[in-house]
């Protein structure tokens, strides 16, 4: 937490106290920990609390990342539906600190999750996504609504600056089970993996910087330039993804589960099915006689798997079919935590899909 300078404590009863050192921030997962630590660069270092490698649907925290929770003048997190189990901790350990929920901002686009193995195919680049611009320092975007993926922009709840662990629930007429207490979240309702999509990332770094100035005044100019300069390389990240990727969009292929939504959405390149209904239960036989059904009527050229799972399963879906094997890593999972972890699992996902689906 925040130490007291002789100075501040003098001019502790001023509207804006000075603070000795910059915020202690906590982050939820490896992409968002990449852009707070993009915005913080040259004045801090957030907290990352699960690791790449571990699944944010169900994870029991070690001793030094409760401190680092506990310690926090402000958490972000993608918030509820991505990682149940944290809302609890967010009450007990960070009641004091900000919460900043990214999937809650303003702007921000969320879609769906599909149904079923196999996915019903929609040509994405005649459609209306949301918000289509750039986003700059800070802006909110009002998007569209997308019938096809069943697409919401949030009305600005998660606003950094209350507590809101209790108040950053879907709307009423979201799935409000969406998660088990297995760990595993069921694929029905709103899709949290909304950090597969560059152009929400770009708005929230606006966000992340607008909360941090709130907090930390003094090096406010240095976080929304930080901001800017993100936001300016992200734009160039994703058009430079969507040149990858041109050459290989109507290529059909399969993911392990339905985790790429809003990166095939953004991109215009779209799944046949995935294997998993989602991602701590194995797929049982008639999933598995669909899915390769599938690959043989759509000549799948590629079947993803990710670091975390069972490789076993892809092979039961493509045996005797001739259909390539590829890796996409939703969270960077090979990744160093760091600021450069987002660009680098974008654009990685990116070029692992178009090796694969390449003649």
């Amino acid at each position: 937490m925040y130490r007291f300078t002789l100075s501040a404590a003098i001019l502790a009863s001023a509207a804006s106290p000075l603070w000795a050192d910059v915020p202690a921030v906590a982050t939820d997962i490896a992409p968002v920990h990449a852009l707070v630590s993009q915005v913080m660069e040259g004045v801090g270092t957030p907290d990352l609390i699960v690791p790449p490698r571990s699944s944010p649907h169900g994870y029991a925290m070690r001793p030094s990342e409760a401190r680092a929770l506990s310690g926090a003048d402000l958490v972000v997190w993608v918030g509820p539906l991505l990682t149940p189990w944290l809302a609890d901790p967010l009450e007990s350990l960070a009641s004091s600190a900000s919460h900043l929920a990214l999937m809650e901002q303003p702007g921000t686009r969320v879609l769906a999750f599909r149904e079923g193995a196999t996915f019903e195919t929609h040509v994405h680049g005649d459609e209306d996504h949301g918000a289509e611009e750039h986003p700059e320092k800070g802006d909110d975007h009002d998007a569209h609504g997308d019938e096809a993926h069943e697409e919401h922009d949030h009305d600005g709840h998660g606003h950094a600056g209350h507590d809101d662990a209790g108040h950053d629930a879907p709307a009423p007429d979201e799935d409000h089970d969406d998660h088990g207490h297995d760990g595993a979240h069921a694929h029905s309702g709103v899709d949290p993996h909304v950090w597969l999509d560059p152009q929400n990332g770009q708005l929230w770094l606006g966000q992340i910087a607008e909360a941090l100035a709130e907090l930390d005044p003094d090096n406010a100019a240095q976080y929304r330039e930080n901001a800017a300069a993100a936001q300016t390389e992200l734009a160039a990240l994703e058009e430079d993804i969507a040149e990858t990727l041109a050459p290989v969009k109507d290529r059909p292929f399969i993911v392990f589960h339905d985790a790429y939504h809003y990166f095939e959405a953004r991109f215009d390149i779209e799944a046949r099915g995935a294997i998993s209904e989602n991602d701590a239960r194995a797929p049982g036989a008639a999933r598995v006689s669909e899915l390769r059904d599938l690959v043989a009527e759509s000549g799948a050229k590629c079947v993803f798997a990710e670091p975390q799972f069972n490789p076993g399963l892809i092979a039961a879906v493509t045996e005797g079919q001739g259909t390539g094997t590829g890796t996409l890593d939703p969270l960077g999972a090979d990744l160093e935590p760091g600021a450069a972890l987002y660009a680098d699992l974008l654009r990685g996902m990116a070029e692992s899909m178009a090796a694969c689906l390449s003649d």
